[in-house]
């Protein structure tokens, strides 16, 4: 079981991402904006968080930069969500501290899967970790 923290601004998807993780088992918390997520993230230390990237005010990267800065969240895995696509795209996400990315709209029978298989790549830090699209690295 993950514990996990989705931070995303679109009630529909925040609903959908809870929904999908609690069905599967998982505990989840959630937030609707970077400041809020970074605060959760610092008092519940989850496994994975879940980071949507557009977010109004401080956007996802920044967010996760900030935690990559602190030693209490540096550590938590973090998986961007992303409607952009592009391989530069992914690139930035990465070399902004995430773990990987899921592009949007999420594919809602492999979306918990996913971010079952990037934790497990994180912790295993041999392999290198699978984005969305199949592409390694």
């Amino acid at each position: 079981m993950m514990r996990v923290l989705v931070i995303e601004d679109n009630p529909f998807n925040l609903e959908l991402f809870q929904d999908l993780l609690e069905v599967a088992g998982h505990t989840v918390f959630t937030s609707m904006d970077a400041e809020a997520g970074i605060a959760q993230a610092r008092q519940s230390l989850p496994d994975i968080i879940v980071m949507d990237i557009g977010l109004p005010g401080m956007d996802g990267l920044q967010a996760v930069r900030l935690l990559r800065q602190d030693d209490r969240t540096k550590g938590i895995t973090v998986v961007a969500v992303t409607a952009h696509a592009m391989k530069e795209d992914g690139e930035r996400v990465r070399a902004a501290g995430c773990d990987g990315y899921i592009t949007k709209p999420v594919n809602t029978r492999t979306f918990v899967s996913d971010l079952e298989a990037h934790l497990a790549d994180s912790q295993n830090p041999t392999q290198p970790a699978a984005s969305a699209d199949g592409e390694s690295g």
